[in-house]
């Protein structure tokens, strides 16, 4: 997986990356000014359903529509994942 690092217009730094079907994913560094956080996902949602005999048909929705695609973890939260996560890279488990 190629990894690349960038920065918004903002100044924030992020890791723009592709997940294992191709979507375009990153973890960014939050702007939360209570607590530090990151944003994790993928960066656009593409809704689909399921149609008998024809298969994943995507959903229009309307321009102004807004789909949450990333979480927004904490370092807490974060760090409660670390070990989920590391136990999924040595065993394939979770």
């Amino acid at each position: 997986m190629k990894l690349q690092k960038k920065q918004t217009a903002r100044g924030f730094n992020y890791i723009e990356f592709y997940d294992c079907y191709g979507i375009k994913c990153s973890l960014q560094k939050s702007s939360m000014a209570t607590n530090d956080a990151i944003w994790l996902g993928c960066d656009e949602a593409d809704p689909r359903y399921l149609e008998p005999g024809k298969g994943w048909v995507s959903i229009e929705l309307p321009e102004d529509t807004c789909c949450d695609t990333r979480m927004h973890l904490t370092r807490e939260q974060v760090n409660e994942l670390l070990p989920i996560l590391q136990k999924f890279v040595d065993t394939g488990e979770i």
